[in-house]
């Protein structure tokens, strides 16, 4: 009787761990699994930590002179508005001396303070270098100005393609040569800035902007072997990338817009001056190569990174993991972009 119930039992016992053998197993393989999960990010987060260039680094806005071109009308002054505001020495910049007295009545009514006014062409090289000598030591230099005829290449007249690239382009060239002196060899040591305003169409092409997009692609390029070049002297570079803003500006454009060029740009929306002035400044203050304005803009830096400089490994992070899926969402945009083109060139006929 003793034997039957000890073959009972162990019999009772070995039934049980067959059992729960393959709960314990799925387990320890759903724990393996976690583990996993959680180390490769975390060891990816290290590894970018490590190798990410240039460094983090903050810079001073208060107290310090801020040279802004194209600094009296639109984002421009936007900018030098908030500069002012956050306790910086001002100085604008503009083709227009009427316009740049009225931005500094502006500024003096609004904040009390005055800003330093040069009227000055920046195709004209040697202007500038006479403003930036009596401007004195700039610590920080947003190339913002800019032109924009939006047409289609075939029907634009070349006057205004060479007027888009010798403003956007070249005259920033000039602007950013006439000031790396007084920059590289300025008294203060802290961290200085040179800041462009691009544009997203300086991120993707857009159908009628084919030569605003090539002045404004051109930044980029500038913009990456200018930052290898000054970063010696502590002097980091950012690239702005705005959306359609709400400017004097861009009532004219919208008046002579192609009709598919409203269709396209429209997916990104349009934000005021004051909004892209802030995530202008918030992107200079920290150093960031990249400044996109809006989520869309978000979208188009991380899909567009390439071998561009990055200080944040966080945003690295994002960079590296979302490429694919947002790879995949650009793809969705062009999709929607050729399928409107096919569409009105079809209604057309």
């Amino acid at each position: 009787m003793n034997l039957e119930l000890q073959i009972k039992r162990i019999t009772t016992v070995n039934l049980h761990y067959l059992l729960e053998a393959p709960s314990m197993a799925t387990y320890l393989n759903l724990s393996y699994l976690y583990l996993l999960l959680l180390v490769l990010p975390l060891s990816l987060l290290a590894l970018l930590a490590l190798i990410v260039r240039p460094r983090t680094v903050k810079i001073p806005i208060k107290n310090r002179h801020v040279f802004i071109t194209g600094g009296s009308s639109g984002i421009g002054l936007a900018l030098a508005h908030r500069a002012v505001s956050e306790g910086a020495r001002v100085s604008i910049l503009a083709r227009s001396l009427d316009k740049l007295e009225e931005a500094k009545n502006y500024i003096r009514l609004s904040t009390g303070v005055d800003v330093a006014i040069f009227p000055a062409d920046v195709r004209d090289f040697e202007s500038l270098k006479k403003a930036v000598t009596e401007a004195g030591p700039i610590d920080v230099l947003v190339v913002n100005q800019g032109v924009f005829f939006p047409e289609e290449l075939e029907k634009q007249e070349l006057s205004e393609v060479n007027f888009m690239i010798d403003v956007n382009l070249i005259g920033s060239f000039n602007m950013i040569k006439a000031a790396l002196p007084v920059m590289k060899n300025r008294k203060d040591s802290g961290p200085a800035s040179i800041a462009l305003m691009s544009s997203q169409a300086g991120q993707v092409g857009i159908y009628g902007y084919t030569a605003y997009s090539a002045s404004k692609f051109g930044l980029r390029g500038l913009a990456e072997a200018l930052q290898q070049e000054v970063i010696a002297y502590n002097i980091h570079v950012s690239l702005i990338f705005p959306p359609d803003t709400e400017t004097p500006g861009l009532a004219e454009e919208n008046k002579r817009r192609p009709q598919l060029t409203s269709v396209i740009a429209a997916s990104s929306g349009v934000m005021k001056a004051d909004e892209v002035a802030k995530k202008a400044l918030d992107g200079i203050k920290c150093g960031a190569f990249f400044v996109p304005c809006n989520f869309e803009g978000m979208l188009l830096t991380v899909a567009t990174a390439g071998l561009s400089p990055q200080r944040s490994f966080s945003m690295a992070f994002v960079e590296v993991v979302a490429a694919g899926l947002i790879r995949l969402v650009a793809l969705c945009f062009q999709w929607n972009w050729y399928g409107s083109i096919e569409k009105w060139h079809a209604q057309k006929k």
